[in-house]
């Protein structure tokens, strides 16, 4: 795409899914129920997450310390192999678990394990972890995030048949039970579906079709899914687009609600961790990067999530090094003690809320078509899924029009591209396979870079 410089006059106004004109209308904060007693001392609503993905985890674990210490309450561990690792990971095994986490005060932190390949193996390597280092793990926040479907679409690839697969899980269950830890279990990951390219809709459709198989499950086991309330979480991704992002979250809070009470529950709270989206970030240019992820990160805080990792603005480079991670750290700390972000989760807007119901209705249309087609699972293994997300994409790329800093007002000169390889974790036994959705940057499928 070449470059062009267009005036104010040309730029069209921002456009969300499907072309929708985004004519904002001012946020109105009076109903907010957030903001702090006059007097009290100012603290941030949700978990501050820093990723812990260094392939060294003697550096893994220096980071983290010093993150901690420098305002994070929450470490996202992410291992080799994981659909959002982006080409590096810790190692994965409990050794390097030991090792990355081998200074790092656990009491009070929470813990969260993005989908991996050894997602069920790592549970028992925290279990273990806990008992070597006489951690009490009702003191630790914990978030284990196994979602098949988002691996199996991630890596394209299982160990086991779908049928094995779902007929081992209400066993799975009862071993996690018998380990006493306490927090999230089952994520329903709509973050691999995001980088790959799918809209806001296709992204609510299919968490809201993960969230239902896992209630199914407990069902399969016998147990009511009232249940597994305390067990379930989402994860999503957060882009620029500052209203979109923002009516996704709130639009994802209602369709549960509209979910559990299909399924006779009563609804309640679900926590909800957002990640700033790859998709969206320059490789070109990456300091504008910041100001994305600044965005993004203000979206996932009016929206209401529960835990916010941001990023760092030179991940589509290379692995981010001290600088970067303390600007992606320092990106959601601002935000929480220094602007007005989190006063703003119940405030109003005619036009969110009108997009809000859009996303709704829409979103609640993919999640039955992917229901009609057996399943989120299914829909993977058919590869229909992905095709809709393939078409999807192609449609946000003819709207795709505008990256600062690559195709508009591009720096004078580009600094070399070093991008890191995609790291896919190979199973030898491999039982089935599918069409993996491998994280797609916009600004190289805009620029026919050929990287990711």
């Amino acid at each position: 795409m070449t470059s062009s410089t267009p005036t104010v006059s040309d730029s069209p106004a921002p456009a969300g899914e499907h072309g929708l004109e985004i004519v904002s209308k001012p946020l109105d904060p009076s109903n907010s129920e957030a903001a702090p007693a006059a007097g009290s001392e100012r603290s941030i609503r949700w978990r501050v997450m820093q990723r812990v993905d260094d392939p060294d985890p003697a550096r893994a674990t220096a980071q983290a310390t010093e993150d901690l210490k420098n305002g994070a309450n929450g470490l996202s561990l992410v291992f080799a192999g994981a659909p959002n690792a982006f080409g590096f990971g810790l190692p994965s095994n409990i050794e390097g678990l030991r090792a990355a986490l081998a200074d790092v005060p656990l009491q009070g932190v929470h813990l969260r394990v993005d989908v991996h390949p050894q997602s069920r193996a790592s549970i028992d390597w925290l279990a273990q972890l806990f008992q070597e280092k006489q951690v009490n793990p009702t003191g630790v926040h914990l978030s284990f995030g196994v979602d098949p479907a988002s691996l199996f679409v991630g890596t394209g690839q299982l160990r086991m048949s779908l049928e094995a697969l779902e007929a081992s899980l209400p066993q799975s269950l009862g071993g996690f039970f018998a380990l006493s830890l306490p927090g999230v279990l089952l994520e329903a990951d709509g973050r691999v579906y995001h980088n790959a390219g799918a809209s806001e809709t296709q992204e609510l459709g299919i968490m809201l079709a993960s969230a239902s198989s896992y209630l199914k499950m407990f069902e399969d086991a016998r147990q009511p899914p009232v249940y597994a309330m305390p067990h379930l979480g989402f994860a999503t991704s957060m882009d620029q687009d500052l209203l979109s992002s923002t009516a996704k979250l709130r639009a994802l809070r209602l369709l549960w609600a509209r979910m559990l009470r299909d399924y006779g529950i009563e609804p309640q709270p679900v926590p909800i961790h957002a990640e700033t989206s790859f998709r969206m970030l320059s490789a070109r240019d990456v300091e504008t990067n910041i100001v994305r992820t600044t965005m993004a990160t203000f979206a996932a805080a009016v929206g209401g999530a529960d835990s916010i990792s941001v990023l760092p603005h030179t991940i589509p480079l290379t692995l981010p090094e001290a600088d970067a991670r303390r600007i992606a750290l320092n990106t959601s700390l601002v935000q929480g003690f220094e602007t007005s972000a989190q006063e703003l989760i119940s405030a109003q807007s005619d036009f969110v809320d009108s997009l809000v119901e859009r996303y709704c209705d829409r979103g609640w249309d993919e999640y039955k078509r992917i229901e009609a087609e057996g399943g989120v699972l299914r829909s993977i293994a058919s590869g229909t899924l992905q095709a809709r997300i393939a078409e999807e994409r192609n449609e946000q790329l003819k709207r795709y029009g505008t990256l600062v800093g690559s195709t508009i007002y591009p720096k004078a000169a580009e600094r070399p591209l070093v991008l890191p390889k995609i790291l896919q974790q190979i199973f030898n036994d491999a039982a089935i396979t599918c069409e993996p959705l491998l994280p797609q940057r916009f600004e190289a499928l805009a620029n026919s870079e050929g990287g990711n």
